[in-house]
């Protein structure tokens, strides 16, 4: 197992727990790992329900931008293994519920928007600051939460939003005390493991086949411009400006 995330399977009910110092921020092939970890219990006929939760400071940071800031070339397959992460989560042939707390941010976003159900500590926020590491993505998946002028916002500022603004947006099921997280999580996905594995398994597909659009499609279109963002000399200084936690200079 990769040491950057743990699973366990009881009762029908899967988690996967992010736990990598200090930020939760994945590398290249982590991201790969999670999107084989979650595939293999999609496909794991004893699965019924699957939560993803962290430990730490917050959900996830996305990507390492030190990382990236080291090996530039590495942007490849960081995206190819975003986009496998996010296509998991979204196909996945089982239902998946987020337990978020802290920030959730850049590909936090990205696994948040393309679960099926939300549910928040008190002290959540979210944001996407994209442009202000250099990069693109996620606006697809944050459209999932936010209609698209606040989408736009909160893109093109890299400011935050709390979980008590976001929730008059409606996609959080519930906003819990963060020692509460995992017992609602565990409620919610206790109902869904209940029922019929097949029914929920069928339910699952039918309702990815209603939505509007492609999001895999729309998130490959998002990532052809962070290749084209890389290009520029100013996203390097972003990267730079990151890891030397310094204010960006153009």
């Amino acid at each position: 197992m990769n040491q950057a995330f743990t699973s366990q399977l009881e009762n029908g009910i899967a988690e996967i727990v992010i736990n990598k110092a200090p930020v939760n921020a994945l590398d290249s092939h982590e991201w790969h790992a999670l999107a084989e970890l979650v595939n293999s219990i999609g496909q794991n006929p004893d699965a019924s329900v699957l939560i993803i939760r962290s430990e730490g400071r917050g959900f996830c940071a996305g990507v390492d931008i030190k990382e990236l800031d080291k090996h530039p070339e590495r942007i490849v397959t960081v995206n190819a293994g975003n986009y496998e992460t996010f296509k998991a989560v979204h196909l996945c042939p089982i239902p998946i519920i987020v337990a978020l707390h802290g920030y959730v941010l850049g590909g936090g976003i990205g696994i948040t928007g393309a679960a099926d159900i939300v549910v928040a500590s008190e002290c959540t926020t979210f944001a996407l600051p994209e442009v202000d590491r250099g990069a693109m993505g996620g606006g697809a998946h944050l459209q999932r939460l936010f209609p698209v002028q606040k989408v736009r916002y909160l893109f093109f500022t890299g400011e935050s939003i709390t979980v008590q603004d976001a929730d008059k947006y409606g996609f959080v099921e519930r906003i819990v005390p963060k020692d509460k997280l995992r017992e609602n999580a565990l409620d919610i996905a206790s109902k869904i493991a209940a029922k019929s594995s097949d029914m929920i398994r069928i339910a699952k597909e039918s309702l990815n086949g209603i939505e509007d659009g492609d999001l895999e499609a729309k998130y490959r279109w998002e990532q052809g411009f962070t290749l084209q963002a890389y290009t520029s000399p100013d996203s390097a200084e972003t990267r730079r400006a990151f890891v030397d936690k310094r204010d960006a200079k153009f």
